[in-house]
C-alpha cells in the first residue's frame, strides 16, 4: 500500500499527444499483425480497418486527455494510485469507442451481454498494460530525479574537503574532497575508505567506526548509509541495478558493486522523490 501512495510525476500536457499516437500505433499493429479475436477471418481490407481502429483509439485518447488533464492538475500531490485509476479509465474509454466501431463495421447488434464481455476482456488486458506502464514511468522518473539531484549536488560541493578522523593515538586522519569519496565499508574495528586520488581508485583503512563517520559527515545529505556495512557518496553513482528487494550501486570507476539492502531502499527512494 505504501507504494501506491508515493508521489507520481504528473503527466505533462505536451506528452499527451505523444501518448495518443503511441496508443493508436499499438492498436493498429496488434490488429494488423496479430489479427486477434477472429479478425483474421475478415475478408475486407484489413489494413484500412486496422487503421480505422487506430484512429478511433487516437480520438478517444485525445478527448479523454483534454477532459481529464485539468482534473489531474487540481490534485496535488498526484500519486501512483491516481495514475493507475486514470490509465484504467482511459483504457476502458478507448475500448468503448472501439466497441461501437466494431459493432458498426461488422453489423453486430449491441447487447448488454456483449458489451460487458467486451469490457471484461479489456479490463483484464488493461490491468497488465497499466502495471507495466505505471511501473516503467515511475522508475524512469526516479532515475531522472536521481540524475538531476546528483548533478546539482556535485556542482555545489566542488570545493568542499572533508576529514575522516582516525581514533588511533598515532593514527593519521584522512582529508579528501567530498566529490572524490566513493564509499566507506565497515571492517571489524576499522573502516575502508574508497576514493579517487590522481584519477585512480584508492583504498585506505582508518581506525574508526561507521557510526562515527556518519556522525562526522551528517551535514552532507549525499553521504548515505545504504547497508549496515556501507556508506556511499550519492554524487558518484554511475549506475544502479535491482528492484524493491535491493540494489547494486556502481560508483565512478570503482569495479566493486555496493549493495543497497532492502531496509534502506524506501529511504533511498524518499530521498530521491
Amino acid at each position: 500500500m505504501s507504494f501506491l501512495t508515493r508521489k507520481y510525476p504528473l503527466p505533462q500536457g505536451s506528452h499527451w499527444l505523444r501518448d495518443c499516437i503511441i496508443y493508436c500505433v499499438i492498436v493498429f499493429l496488434i490488429l494488423y499483425l496479430l489479427q486477434p479475436f477472429g479478425f483474421s477471418m475478415y475478408k475486407g481490407n484489413k489494413f484500412l480497418v486496422s487503421l480505422l481502429f487506430g484512429a478511433v483509439t487516437f480520438v478517444c485518447c485525445y478527448v479523454f486527455g483534454m477532459a481529464f488533464y485539468p482534473f489531474q492538475k487540481s490534485i496535488s500531490p498526484w500519486r501512483i494510485w491516481h495514475q493507475i485509476l486514470s490509465v484504467i479509465a482511459l483504457i476502458l474509454f478507448i475500448s468503448i469507442g472501439n466497441f461501437f466501431l466494431f459493432s458498426w463495421l461488422f453489423h453486430i447488434p449491441i447487447t448488454l451481454t456483449l458489451f460487458l464481455m467486451f469490457l471484461y476482456w479489456t479490463l483484464i488486458i488493461g490491468v497488465v498494460v497499466t502495471i507495466c506502464s505505471v511501473s516503467q514511468n515511475y522508475y524512469r522518473y526516479l532515475r531522472n530525479q536521481l540524475e538531476s539531484l546528483l548533478d546539482k549536488t556535485t556542482e555545489e560541493q566542488t570545493d568542499i574537503v572533508v576529514t575522516i578522523h582516525d581514533t588511533n593515538v598515532r593514527g593519521n586522519d584522512l582529508q579528501l574532497p567530498i566529490n572524490s569519496l566513493l564509499y566507506i565499508e565497515a571492517q571489524k574495528n576499522n573502516v575502508s575508505v574508497c576514493y579517487v586520488k590522481d584519477e585512480k581508485v584508492t583504498h585506505t583503512e582508518i581506525h574508526t567506526t561507521l557510526a562515527a563517520v556518519l556522525e562526522e559527515l551528517s551535514e552532507y545529505k549525499n553521504i548515505f548509509q545504504c547497508h549496515r556495512s556501507f556508506v556511499v557518496n550519492l554524487n558518484n553513482i554511475t549506475s544502479a541495478q535491482g528492484n524493491s528487494n535491493g540494489y547494486q550501486l556502481r560508483l565512478g570507476q570503482c569495479p566493486t558493486f555496493v549493495p543497497v539492502s532492502r531496509t534502506y531502499v524506501p529511504k533511498l527512494r524518499s530521498f530521491i522523490a
